[in-house]
C-alpha cells in the first residue's frame, strides 16, 4: 500500500472513531455525569479528528510519506488512544504513552513542514532564488 493510500486509509478511520469518541463523550460519559471521562473523550477525539484530517490533507497534496503517516499515525494511537482509554478507566500507566503520542504528533507536522518546504521550493533557475557564484 503507498504512503497517501494508507493516508488516507487512517485519517478517516481517525475521523470516523474521532466522531465517535465525540458523540461518547457527550452522550454517554457527559450525561452520566462523569465530566473528567467527559474532558478525556473529548481531547482524544479532537486530536484524532485534526491529525485525521492532516493525513488527508497530505495526501490529497502527494505530501504523505511513510515517515509522516508513521509520526501522524502513532500519534493518534498513542496519544488519542491512551487518552481515550484513561476516560474508559484504564490503568494510570497508560496515561505514560501520551506523550509519546505528543512527540510522535510533533515529529509528524516537522516531518510535513520540510515536505512542503522541497516540494514547492523554486527551482534553481528561478528568479528570486540566488545562485551559488553568482555575482
Amino acid at each position: 500500500m503507498t504512503a497517501q493510500r494508507t493516508a488516507v486509509v487512517i485519517g478517516a478511520l481517525a475521523g470516523a472513531l474521532a466522531v465517535a469518541g465525540g458523540a461518547f463523550s457527550a452522550h454517554g460519559l457527559e450525561a452520566a455525569g462523569d465530566t473528567l471521562a467527559a474532558e478525556r473523550m473529548a481531547t482524544a477525539a479532537r486530536y484524532a479528528m485534526w491529525h485525521g484530517l492532516a493525513l488527508l490533507a497530505a495526501a490529497a497534496l502527494g505530501l504523505a510519506s511513510p515517515l509522516l503517516v508513521a509520526a501522524f499515525g502513532g500519534g493518534i494511537l498513542l496519544f488519542s488512544g491512551s487518552v481515550a482509554a484513561l476516560a474508559l478507566d484504564a490503568p494510570v500507566a497508560v496515561a505514560m504513552a501520551a506523550p509519546l503520542g505528543g512527540l510522535a504528533f510533533l515529529a509528524g507536522w516537522l516531518v510535513l513542514a520540510v515536505s512542503g518546504w522541497r516540494r514547492y521550493a523554486p527551482p534553481p533557475s528561478s528568479p528570486g532564488r540566488e545562485r551559488r557564484g553568482a555575482p
